[in-house]
């Protein structure tokens, strides 16, 4: 039949994950409760259909395919549940609603009234297996709010917009898969860029980036067990091959991500192709060696019991990056087209080797100190030397490019220059002149003019969340605290309803786009209502 209505008003219970979302129909007031208990084993989906007042008919109607809509299951019913396989998956609905088939569909009909509670509960498992114990709705569900209850109490963090900030913290943590510690970019795959468009790309993954600057946001607010556990994620996913390090990896480390087209599927509001896996996975992105350095770095400055293994790792990987620090690169924004002498590449190596120095000098690991100074400064020298353009005054995408950046912003962030620097001050100036759109909001690079062609794609894409997020940050440490505060609160105001953000913000259509909700624009609201608060954006 047609699709239900948009629930009249949804909300999170408090700090936790659990979703409830209420309608007001002309025969009274109904709640549908929607919560995944955090547990070992089965991944399980609680629906708790409640009553609030009248007597409210209602349907519940559950279509199951597998491998991606391609695959119709066998569905057949063992000691009273219903079961739905296929090949390697089951799926076993529980409910004590009554249910029946039809057109390839099991349905549920019901009345609730005031206080009638309905449970549906959905858990997968391989189809080899015992069936999944018998699921208690009820008990899951105070089990998971005392979860995030717990959880949240660990945040260290209670300044302003305190809401925004743990509601982040939680989508994070949601992220993250527990059994292994990766943490996934984004948990959908090819939402669009640009509607209508073909920049459609599986985030299901763990980029070393996005993953260590999410570790980053949690050490900040006090969560470090977390961290621990993406370090030991780490360690496994690189194990003893730096050389081969990869921009990403799949949540239990793996390495073969191969990317495809599913051509039966129409997409995201007509969005095609629809792509699984990643070929960007194949790619040589410098900066990930500096993301991952300054992270470890963190954990270390932070007092998270040291590691020798994650010592012995940051010397191998500088001593990669001597080698190959020097040589182009696909850069932060996993352009397809050539490789280039991307400045933020060269940024991120400084950083990673300033770190380890850092290191050394602290006494807790041997390297050779003077060799690494000398490259440090190295460094430096060739990104001020080649990737500046004295005329603009303002840093450049790559070496003896025209364009500029949004990565730029990070300059001052990771300590390359200082804030009050005359570069930097250009930098922000000729972003904020240059990659803005009417709205304020941060374009990454161009996707139109002379340069269009930099990421070898067609259309455009959204302004794009983080970066507006690092330019906030840096007017707030150029002294520029009010319009860092405004743009912030802007930004703030494009989440959800629910507090969630995607990749990018569409100023065209005035809608969130990309894939959702997105690691890379939580962990910058974070780390800016953290800079904010200290810099005494609030008077105290």
């Amino acid at each position: 039949g047609s699709p239900p209505p948009a629930a009249d008003r949804r909300r999170y219970r408090g700090d936790s994950l659990v979703l409830e979302s209420e309608w007001d129909t002309p025969r009274g007031t109904v709640r549908v409760i929607d919560f995944m208990p955090p547990r070992d084993g089965a991944p399980q989906l609680v629906r708790i259909v409640e009553g609030v007042s009248g007597r409210v008919p209602m349907r519940s109607a559950l279509r199951m395919r597998f491998s991606y809509g391609w695959v119709v299951p066998w569905v057949h019913r063992v000691d009273g549940r219903t079961v739905a396989v296929a090949g390697p998956d089951s799926v076993w609905l529980d409910t004590e609603a009554d249910t029946y088939g039809k057109d390839l569909t099991t349905y549920s009909d019901f009345t609730v009234g005031p206080g009638d509670r309905i449970a549906f509960t959905i858990s997968w498992q391989p189809s080899h297996r015992e069936p999944p114990a018998l699921p208690e709705p009820e008990g899951a569900l105070e089990a998971t709010e005392a979860f995030w209850r717990e959880w949240v109490e660990h945040c260290t963090y209670h300044g302003p917009y305190r809401d925004a900030v743990v509601r982040s913290l939680i989508t994070l943590k949601a992220l993250t898969y527990a059994p292994t510690g990766g943490i996934v970019a984004a948990p959908t795959t090819s939402l669009p860029e640009e509607i209508g468009g073909v920049r459609n790309w599986d985030y299901r993954f763990t980029w070393l980036r996005d993953a260590a600057i999410t570790l980053s946001s949690l050490l900040r607010t006090g969560y470090r067990e977390e961290a621990r556990a993406w370090r030991e994620w780490l360690l496994r996913a690189v194990a003893g091959d730096p050389e081969n390090l990869q921009i990403m990896y799949g949540i239990a480390g793996e390495r073969e991500l191969a990317e495809a087209e599913l051509t039966w599927l129409p997409g995201f509001e007509n969005s095609q192709p629809v792509r699984i896996g990643n070929g960007a996975a194949g790619q040589v992105q410098l900066d990930v060696y500096g993301e991952v350095t300054e992270a470890l770095h963190l954990a270390h400055m932070t007092g998270l019991a040291r590691n020798d293994y994650a010592s012995v790792l940051q010397l191998k990987l500088i001593r990669y990056l001597e080698e190959h620090w020097d040589e182009p690169d696909e850069g932060i924004w996993e352009v397809r087209g050539p490789r280039r002498h991307f400045v933020h590449s060269k940024v991120m190596a400084w950083v990673a080797v300033d770190r380890t120095v850092k290191l050394i000098e602290s006494g807790d690991v041997d390297g050779p100190l003077e060799r690494w100074r000398e490259l440090r400064d190295e460094i430096h020298r060739e990104v001020c030397e080649k990737g500046y353009d004295a005329e603009r005054n303002t840093f450049t995408q790559s070496y003896g490019s025209k364009e500029l950046d949004a990565s730029l912003l990070l300059i001052p962030q990771m300590g390359f220059l200082p804030p009050d620097d005359k570069r930097v001050i250009g930098t922000i100036e000729a972003i904020q002149r240059e990659l803005s759109t009417e709205d304020g909001f941060v374009m990454r690079y161009p996707t139109a003019g002379e340069d269009a062609g930099v990421d070898g794609l067609e259309g455009d894409e959204g302004a794009f969340l983080a970066c507006s997020f690092w330019l906030a940050d840096d007017l707030a440490m150029i002294g520029r605290v009010d319009e860092a505060r405004k743009l912030f609160e802007k930004l703030l105001a494009l989440r959800n309803d629910l507090g969630l953000l995607s990749e990018e913000w569409d100023s065209h259509n005035q809608r969130l786009v990309g894939n959702f909700p997105q690691a890379f624009s939580h962990v910058p609201l974070i780390d800016t209502a953290l800079r904010l608060t200290a810099s005494g954006a609030y008077g105290g």
